[in-house]
């Protein structure tokens, strides 16, 4: 068996990793890289297989940066199934199209206003080959074996990190390999925590919290802190939120909060249809959350949800003290931007992100306190207070990661990806410290041999 790390080596984006073995060769992720430019450039790179070779893909989950480039790969070539489970697809079904969608308008807003320097600038894919993309998906349920090809096998385990995310063992001739996926917490306020995973020979784990421990802190008392001062202000908070999981928990703490009458009981606005869409994907798997149906249903209920573009503009002209969630949630694009162009340049309102923010992001900028970030070709100044909830972070920090890994029984190599340098460093030097297994940080597009 060949492995190929053709993304998610790092940084924390454009997940891809190639398994090659008696003829066959299957993907697992396909995500698009996203932050810095450099990275980004990397989506339109030649990958160094042909798409029509892969006979197969598997998803461990729904993020953009681990599926955002399937259209992609479908347009180059690949002609075979992409496996993953079933909330996996139903949220793929919500990603993708939207990520066609916003890559047509980026590339449509970058034609008229003349800020590309590609004459015409184009989408990576659209909206329609997202689209035909979903029938080539095939959903499998966790823990069903799957024995696609002879001496080839699989199966996946709950990670926790989002709905349908899952750890995914590979057995190939009596020997394994096991992919973390983007492991969730132990104590999240929405996910169960990831299930142990049975051991394997080797183990490829993430490292996006290498080194990093989450914040001792009540999240509750936090987002009550950051919401009252802004209210007391009469200022705006505006939320950066990803559609799929941080916007379904923050509605969450938030309703838990007015309930309380820890806050005030002011309008809270949800302008992304897709993260809409995903709480109710959530209110039919029950089974991998903590919330019942009917807490799905309240959450939403209590929530202004903003459908059109016209209700999405009259937002920015907001006069009384709101909540707005809004996707993305690093602020590199859709409906948020334009908030934050309305917003950001008032200091009596607040820019909350609510957990990572990659290297190169608007988000990453505005948490380190840039004074300005470019937005549709200008610059917009930042005077509107800017906080970070690190604790509704969905990712496992790191001594929960060294906790997962306790469950494997002495691989011999141990890869570490999904990580900024420094963490991904981090990590592999306490797994080392911790159990002496072999352990190392590969390279973009590092081959080897297992």
């Amino acid at each position: 068996m060949r492995i190929d790390f053709l993304g998610g080596t790092g940084t924390v984006t454009g997940s891809k990793y190639l398994l090659s073995h008696a003829g066959r060769r299957l993907l697992v992720d396909c995500g698009l890289f996203q932050g810095l430019k450099q990275l980004r450039l990397r989506n339109w790179d030649v990958l160094p297989v042909d798409p029509a070779s892969i006979d197969a893909v598997v998803l461990t989950h729904a993020h953009i940066d681990h599926s955002g480039f399937v259209p992609r790969l479908v347009r180059l070539g690949f002609k075979g199934v992409v496996y993953c489970t079933t909330a996996t697809l139903e949220l793929c079904e919500l990603l993708l199209p939207d990520s066609g969608r916003l890559q047509e308008e980026d590339a449509d807003y970058a034609n008229r206003h003349g800020h590309s320097k590609h004459k015409p600038a184009l989408p990576l894919y659209t909206e329609q080959e997202a689209r035909t993309a979903l029938g080539r998906f095939e959903a499998v349920p966790f823990g069903q074996e799957c024995s696609p090809w002879p001496g080839w096998s699989w199966h996946m385990s709950r990670a926790g990190h989002i709905l349908g995310a899952g750890s995914l063992r590979i057995g190939w001739d009596g020997s394994s390999i096991l992919f973390s996926g983007d492991l969730g917490r132990s104590e999240d306020l929405l996910m169960r925590p990831p299930e142990a995973a049975s051991p394997a020979d080797y183990v490829v784990v993430e490292s996006t919290y290498g080194g990093r421990r989450h914040p001792v802190a009540d999240t509750l008392t936090e987002l009550a802190g950051v919401i009252n001062r802004t209210a007391a202000r009469g200022g705006i908070v505006v939320i950066p939120a990803f559609a799929v999981g941080r916007a379904q928990t923050l509605l969450h703490c938030i309703h838990l909060l007015k309930e309380a009458h820890r806050i005030p009981d002011m309008p809270v606005y949800l302008n992304s249809p897709m993260a809409t869409d995903a709480t109710r994907i959530y209110r039919k798997h029950c089974d991998e959350h903590r919330l019942s149906a009917q807490q799905c249903a309240t959450m939403l209920g209590k929530t202004i949800v903003v459908n059109t573009i016209e209700e999405s503009i009259r937002l920015n002209t907001l006069g009384f003290p709101s909540i707005i969630v809004s996707a993305s949630g690093m602020a590199t694009g859709g409906r948020v931007l334009h908030h934050l162009k309305a917003y950001a340049p008032d200091a009596r309102n607040t820019i909350l992100f609510a957990g990572f923010q990659a290297a190169g992001t608007r988000g990453a900028a505005m948490v380190a306190g840039t004074d300005a970030v470019k937005i549709h070709g200008a610059y917009v100044p930042v005077r509107a207070e800017v906080a970070n909830l690190e604790t509704l972070s969905a990712h496992a920090d790191h001594d929960e990661l060294l906790a997962w890994l306790d469950g494997q029984r002495a691989p011999r190599q141990v890869f570490v990806t999904h990580g900024e340098p420094v963490a991904a460093d981090a990590l592999r030097l306490a797994i080392e410290e911790r159990h002496g297994w072999p352990c190392t940080v590969p390279e973009y597009r590092e081959s080897r041999e297992l």
